[in-house]
């Protein structure tokens, strides 16, 4: 039977700082950056191609070498398992990636060792998914409600959402799955451009790029606001002006505010009706996000991308803190922690909106956003996912957006896998320091010295 052979782990940045791609008010200059991991195998895979599993998580350059460093730690683990087993017990090869005390001690369930985690099962799922021959989110879809409870992490949570509810929550939604893989199939996932709204674009970019969305279909639009507040009264006025009252505005913080600058600023900006406002304060101010949400109604709150684990979604979940969930594919343990999120939130009745600003995030959270309606919510209202138009080329089964007639919307992956597998060519050019880019001289960013101390 296929065995794991040995791992790859890949420290790869791209320089979007120098086109302000990505650009917020807290971060003003990254490099969208991958930790990458590769697991080789002895097998092949349905058409008789070498068979791997490519897997990753999203950071904005310094520092990604440190993830990278913990992926590889945690990724030998994985070197002689067997892949049909680990296929049958995907909850199994969870707790083996996570039952090093050692290794989880420097988290625990957050930080760095929590990003190298979701890059290791990213890759341990897109595996299973390319031996089955199915795309991760039909994987997914096919397993039964026991199943998929089995291989959720559920630790933590059962005053809050208990294995039998979570049984109760996906049988309901059991027998009239197809139906909503054949609606989507359609119609695609509902999705919205973060794109044209990059704190660093000057007004004519911001008023181009609105334009741009417009006329591809997108029914939502996010800008970057936080840094000045004249400034964001401006450029919330362009693109309102640009895509007119119907289409909806979200705005993004990225966690600059206290609370009480949060409310004013909020107010401030409501004239422009934002659907949510997102990132006010802190991510793990779970009161102060409560306290938000009860002064700036009806803009919504949302916040996820640095929610660490399903434990600190649980308590923004009891704490009426939001009113829309954006986990992110690269910040959670994988799908064992994902779905288990997904839970809570059809308990909590709390929509899905997931993160996907940074290289593979949009590749990823394709299949997270199919899995939650077929599966789980069997729910589109007030969930859209996050578009980004940057870096796809990168990847050799990119995501693809595109108006079907309703609105602009993800049309469901066929590829086997998690859509994660770069192009080698683009990780021999962008791997750090030394891929042809970085050691061109043609990037700016330089790794600091390590200097120990005497």
């Amino acid at each position: 039977m296929p065995q794991i052979t040995a791992v790859t782990v890949e420290d790869v940045r791209f320089p979007t700082s120098l086109t302000a791609d990505g650009s917020d008010a807290m971060n003003k200059d990254g490099d969208y950056s991958a930790t990458y991991v590769v697991l080789h195998t002895d097998g092949a895979d349905t058409v008789g191609a070498p068979l791997g599993g490519y897997g990753l998580t999203f950071t904005i350059g310094r520092g990604n070498d440190i993830v990278a460093a913990a992926a590889l730690h945690q990724a030998r683990r994985l070197v002689g398992q067997d892949i049909d087993a680990m296929a049958a017990d995907m909850g199994a090869v969870y707790r083996l990636l996570t039952s090093d005390s050692q290794l989880r001690w420097l988290g625990p369930e957050k930080g760095v060792v929590h990003l190298s985690l979701a890059a290791v099962l990213n890759a341990s799922w897109d595996l299973v998914a390319r031996r089955a021959g199915k795309p991760l989110w039909q994987l997914l879809v096919d397993m039964s409600p026991e199943q998929l409870v089995d291989i959720a992490d559920l630790r933590y949570l059962s005053d809050a959402l208990t294995r039998a509810e979570a049984l109760e929550i996906l049988h309901a939604k059991r027998d009239t799955k197809a139906a909503r893989v054949a609606e989507l199939a359609a119609t695609g996932y509902p999705a919205y451009t973060t794109s044209a709204g990059w704190l660093g674009y000057d007004d004519d970019k911001l008023r181009r790029l609105c334009q741009e969305a417009v006329d591809t279909g997108y029914g939502y639009v996010k800008l970057k606001v936080g840094a000045d507040l004249d400034d964001d009264i401006r450029r919330c006025s362009i693109a309102r002006e640009v895509i007119g009252p119907d289409r909806k505005l979200m705005i993004d913080a990225n966690q600059v505010w206290d609370v009480g600058q949060a409310v004013e600023w909020v107010r401030a900006l409501a004239r422009f009706e934002p659907l949510w406002i997102e990132e006010p304060t802190s991510p793990d101010d779970i009161l102060g996000h409560a306290a938000i949400r009860r002064a700036v109604a009806p803009v919504g709150v949302a916040t996820g991308e640095h929610c660490h684990n399903r434990v600190m979604f649980k308590q923004l979940f009891q704490a009426d803190a939001i009113d829309f969930c954006q986990l992110d594919t690269g910040r959670l343990a994988s799908v064992n922690e994902i779905v288990a999120v997904l839970l809570l939130a059809a308990k909590y009745d709390v929509p899905v909106c997931p993160h996907a600003g940074g290289v593979g995030l949009c590749e990823m959270v394709q299949h997270v956003s199919i899995l939650d309606y077929v599966a789980v919510s069997g729910d589109l209202t007030n969930r859209v996912t996050e578009f980004v138009d940057h870096l796809h080329e990168h990847f050799t089964d990119p995501c693809v957006v595109r108006d079907t007639g309703s609105g602009s919307g993800y049309v469901l992956p066929t590829a086997p896998g998690y859509s994660t597998r770069m192009h080698p060519g683009s990780v021999e050019q962008y791997r750090f320091p030394d891929g042809d880019y970085w050691a061109s001289g043609a990037g700016a960013q330089t790794a600091p010295a390590l200097v120990s101390g005497h």
